[in-house]
Order: structure tokens, then C-alpha cells, then sequence
């Protein structure tokens, strides 16, 4: 795995790149779709590829592992072959969603004990079989475990919490070491870095992750609740500090602002369930502003959904059409919404690198985030 940084914009901290993997090339900055438990809800892979035009999706090891399990997947050759999907997959650890189980889990030095959400069972993750799931998986990238802090927490919390993360990634490292991928293609494992809101935290946490010398690296533990300006002022610290060759991944941001805001302080890669679930409740993300479909006024609106965004879905169907859908609780409405939606994040960072290349981003973001940010 190789990252080839292309260009820096001169006016701010935003990059192009490309990410080289053994499932193609990642043309950054990127959105990634989140497929958590192997499908990305409302959305055949087809669209994915021919009209979203993806070009990585999010898996998630907490899902997949309780369902449909990692011997089924082996079975079937990996998630990739398993969903007949041949372009890069990244993995998150599952910290994140035994985070949210805070009802039902417990945290030690080895690990985390928790109980499924499906049927109450019990299970235990450490870094080495979080590691082992992510191989058996087949992910090209592979997170490390980490614990995800909560907003607010106090500072001995963070530091406690931050360093507890920097032990468990040092044994996925190790477990990365000793073990080799299943499927004949490479696997890359990208350290987390924590520290809640905390300056001080966040840039020790980010020097011990870039001192790690993996591929690429991730900032977590954002996008929890915190206000706006303190994720960015978060992001900014550690993006100052980790090497500007590799990519840099903030996971689980977030609006269309937040991720342009986010690309001008130097992030390559994003993920988010917002497009897709979102659109199951009627809410859309244009390149003129956001729409609830569910409005009265967009009843008799027969204009494309964004004639401006090309792409079959959004200027196919109208406005009045995907509104009667969505009302109507046709499931149609929701595959043409979350279609829709993930076409605009797509279109968002792909126009922000040829803006990056052009020369012209820090302008055009500027005029963006304003515009795309406004209630139609």
C-alpha cells in the first residue's frame, strides 16, 4: 500500500492524492460509503460502482463478526467475494460501537467484554482477535482497536483512556507482525489517535501514532457531540503533526461542511452514515442547499432532484415524485433518496480535488460550505 501526495493547496492545508491499494486505486480526498454489516442500506453495489461512483466502502468487525460471522465469511473467500465487491474495503474496529454499548460492556487492560446486541450473548474483544477478525474479514484497511471517549469527559479520563489506546495498538501491531493476510492481497493497519478535546492529549496521541510508522492513520474519538469548532481546532493540531506522506482518515464526519472544513486542515479520507440514513427520512443534500422532501412545497415541484449533480438517479426522478415515494413509505423512496445523497458526497470531494489540483479550493470551499449548508 503507497499514497502518492500530488499537490498541497497553497492556501490552506488541503491535498490531492491517491492511495494505492491491492483492490485499485483511492483518488483522496475520499467518501466512504458505510456498508456496516456488508451492505450499504437501500444501495445494490452496481449503483455504488456506476452511479455513485465509489471507490472504497466501511465495513464494521462488531457487525460482522456477530453476523454473519467470521467462519461464514471465510467460507465464502472474505467480505470482498462474499458481496461481490472487488474495490477497497476498510474496517472499522468495532471501538466505536462498544463504545455506544456503555450499558452493556466492560473495559480492562487485556480488553473489552460485552454482550450482543442481538441475542445477549457474550463476547470478548481483545487487539489481537479484533486483528484476527479484520484478517478473516479481508479488509485492505485495517483499524486498531481503540477505546472512543465520550463528550464531555474530564482530562484524567482522556489521558487514561488515550493511553490504554496507545498499549492496545502496539499489540495489533504486534499481532500484524506475526499473522499474514487469508486472501493473497495486501492488508494495512492504521493506528487511531485519541485524546478527546483535549490539545495536549490529541498532539501526544498523534506523535506516538506517526512514531508507529504505519501506512496511514486515523483521528478518532471526533464528531461525539463536541462543538463544530472544537473537532476542527482537534483535527488541525493532529494534522500538523502526522506525516503528510500518508493519508489521514477522519472517522465517522460528518455533514458536507463538516467534511470541507475538514479537507482544508489537511484530511484525506471520510465515512459517515448521515447520506444514507438521512435520506431514509426524507432529508437531501444538494449543491443548492438541503431539502425535506417531506415538505408541502415540494409537492408539485416536477424539476429534476438536482439537475445540477448529474448522475441518472438525480436527474431522473422529481422532486414531487420522490416526495410521494418517501410519504408513502415506498421503499423506492428510500433507495432513490440515499442514491441521491451518497451522489452529492461523492460529487463534494471529488469537485473539492479538482479544485485542490486547480489550484482554486480554499475559494471555491468557502463558497461552498455556505451554499450547501442553507435550508431550501
Amino acid at each position: 500500500m503507497k499514497f502518492s501526495l500530488l499537490k498541497t493547496d497553497s492556501q490552506s492545508a488541503a491535498r490531492a492524492g491517491v492511495l494505492h491499494t491491492s483492490h485499485g486505486d483511492i483518488h483522496t480526498p475520499i467518501f466512504m460509503p458505510v456498508g456496516t454489516a456488508g451492505s450499504v442500506k437501500a444501495v445494490h453495489q452496481r449503483e455504488l460502482l456506476q452511479d455513485i461512483g465509489a471507490e472504497i466502502i466501511l465495513g464494521n468487525t462488531y457487525h460482522l463478526y456477530l453476523r454473519p460471522g467470521t467462519t461464514l465469511l471465510q467460507q465464502a473467500g472474505g467480505l470482498h467475494r462474499f458481496m461481490n465487491w472487488n474495490k477497497p474495503i476498510l474496517t472499522d474496529s468495532g471501538g466505536y460501537q462498544v463504545y455506544s454499548l456503555s450499558d452493556m460492556r466492560k473495559i480492562n487492560s487485556e480488553g473489552v467484554s460485552f454482550k450482543s446486541h442481538i441475542d445477549g450473548s457474550k463476547h470478548f474483544f481483545t487487539p489481537e482477535s479484533v486483528t484476527d477478525i479484520q484478517r478473516q474479514i479481508g479488509a485492505d484497511i485495517i483499524m486498531a482497536f481503540d477505546e472512543c471517549t465520550p463528550y464531555p469527559c474530564d482530562y484524567s479520563y482522556a489521558r487514561q483512556s488515550m493511553e490504554l489506546t496507545h498499549a492496545w495498538l502496539k499489540r495489533c501491531i504486534h499481532r500484524m507482525n506475526e499473522t499474514e493476510p487469508l486472501y493473497g492481497h495486501e492488508q494495512a493497519l492504521f493506528p487511531i489517535v485519541q485524546g478527546s478535546t483535549y490539545a495536549d492529549l490529541r498532539k501526544a496521541s498523534a506523535e506516538f501514532a506517526a512514531a508507529q510508522n504505519m501506512p496511514g492513520n486515523a483521528i478518532g474519538g471526533l464528531s461525539v457531540g463536541e462543538p463544530h469548532e472544537e473537532m476542527y481546532a482537534m483535527t488541525e493540531a493532529v494534522c500538523c503533526i502526522l506525516p503528510a506522506d500518508k493519508p489521514r482518515y477522519l472517522m465517522g464526519v460528518g455533514t458536507p461542511e463538516n467534511i470541507l472544513e475538514s479537507i482544508a486542515l489537511g484530511v484525506d479520507m471520510f465515512d459517515c452514515v448521515m447520506p444514507t440514513r438521512n435520506a431514509r427520512n426524507g432529508m437531501l443534500f444538494t449543491t443548492e442547499g438541503i431539502i425535506n422532501i417531506r415538505n408541502e412545497k415540494w409537492k408539485d415541484d416536477f424539476t429534476p432532484i438536482d439537475a445540477a449533480l448529474g448522475g441518472y438517479v438525480s436527474t431522473y426522478y422529481s422532486k414531487a415524485y420522490l416526495r410521494h415515494l418517501v410519504i408513502s413509505k415506498e421503499i423506492l423512496g428510500a433507495q432513490i433518496a440515499s442514491v441521491h445523497n451518497l451522489t452529492f458526497y461523492l460529487w463534494l470531494v471529488k469537485e473539492a480535488r479538482r479544485q485542490i489540483l486547480a489550484g482554486t479550493f480554499l475559494e471555491w470551499k468557502n463558497r461552498m460550505v455556505k451554499k450547501i449548508a442553507q435550508r431550501l
